[in-house]
């Protein structure tokens, strides 16, 4: 069996990137052949607009003597794949893709079956930051298709209700169409039954905790070192933050170290904003003593690799996810607002039935999984 996985693009994002990898591994595992299946996730350049970009480039450059480029898209596709460099690397050295330009490009007989993968790709707000339409997500390309349609674990990010009428109608359509469907969060499914009119979908874990913390370092190289104790993993910057590290640093006389760049930086050269390989990133969770961070899979990734974490509560990427992922292994303790919040407690290894608890999820996803691809 060939089949596709349409995810949202792979680009800087580590637990996107990991997501993708995990799943795939494990249907290669089972013995199916498949590819992440990847649009170029650049910008076009408007040519309507430049006019404008000259005006504003006058402007700038008389009034503020600052330069900005007549070719915005160009320069913002530019630094992306310079942003790119270490982690497309890994993306070219680990994972199959099947490059297409557009998502009419996909034939009928290319696969037979495909599979909406995990990440935050039913959620409208964030598909539409890398493609335009959300129905794509629910394979609107692929309707009149005599093949097999699997959702695993995609997200909507959140437990609030965020397409409009026509969204809605679309893909309650669409869904109606696939032969299985799972979510990631129990918010998942509810929102599937009461919008969608999908009464019989799961709940499963996210692809990266099918994969044992092994498998993961098997592809960190030898030569990687980390230098420090305590890791930080920041996708937005939070005034709680230094308090945060001041605390734990000097309590436990630990060593700082910062596992990602500032890619989002644009006051920054986009060579000081390199965003640093997979395989150090993975190497800091296995080596630090203890995880700060504000990312979804930065959580996931701790469970996997024993690591004690304090997680500071992203509500603008979707708090609820972090309540629920937490919830599963008893570590809702673990998600604070604000440095008060922190207590020694926390710098406690993690319980042995956080792993009981995630051998019985992993039976359970793996059986969704088991029988979703069955002929």
């Amino acid at each position: 069996m060939k089949i596709g996985i349409i995810t949202l693009p792979l680009h800087t994002n580590y637990g996107g990137i990991l997501q993708a990898y995990a799943l795939q591994s494990i249907l290669q595992r089972m013995g199916y052949d498949s590819y992440v299946i990847q649009r170029p996730w650049r910008k076009k350049n408007v040519w309507w607009k430049f006019p404008f970009h000259l005006v504003k480039s006058f402007i700038c450059l008389f009034v503020f003597g600052k330069e900005i480029t007549l070719f915005p898209e160009a320069e913002w596709n530019k630094n992306q794949t310079i942003l790119e460099r270490n982690t497309q690397l890994f993306i070219n050295r680990h994972i199959h893709t099947y490059q297409i330009e557009k998502m009419s490009d996909i034939k009928g007989s290319d696969f037979d079956t495909i599979v909406v993968g995990s990440d935050q790709i039913w959620r409208p707000k964030y598909y539409r930051l890398h493609y335009k339409h959300i129905e794509d997500a629910f394979l609107s390309f692929a309707e009149n298709w005599n093949i097999k349609r699997v959702a695993y674990a995609p997200s909507f990010g959140t437990d609030k209700w965020e397409y409009n009428v026509r969204e809605t109608q679309k893909c309650r359509d669409l869904l109606l169409r696939f032969d299985a469907v799972s979510v990631r969060e129990k918010s998942g499914v509810e929102l599937c039954e009461k919008y969608l009119h999908r009464k019989d979908v799961n709940w499963v874990l996210d692809p990266t905790m099918l994969l044992a913390k092994e498998d993961y370092e098997l592809i960190i190289p030898n030569d990687i070192i980390v230098s420090g104790d305590l890791m930080c993993y920041f996708l937005d910057e939070w005034e709680e933050l230094d308090k945060l590290i001041s605390i734990i640093s000097s309590e436990n006389n630990y060593s700082v170290f910062r596992a990602n760049s500032n890619v989002d930086d644009i006051s920054i050269p986009a060579e000081d904003r390199i965003q640093p390989p997979v395989e150090f990133w993975l190497a800091s969770l296995r080596d630090a003593k203890f995880v700060l961070t504000d990312s979804y899979h930065a959580c996931v990734f701790c469970i996997l690799f024993h690591k004690p974490f304090v997680v500071i509560g992203n509500r603008n990427r979707g708090y609820s996810r972090f309540e629920f992922l937490l919830s599963l292994f008893g570590l809702e303790n673990r998600l604070i607002e604000n440095a008060s919040q922190f207590s020694r407690s926390l710098l406690n290894p993690l319980a042995d039935e956080v792993y009981r608890r995630l051998d019985e999820y992993k039976k359970h996803s793996m059986g969704f999984i088991a029988t979703a691809f069955s002929c």
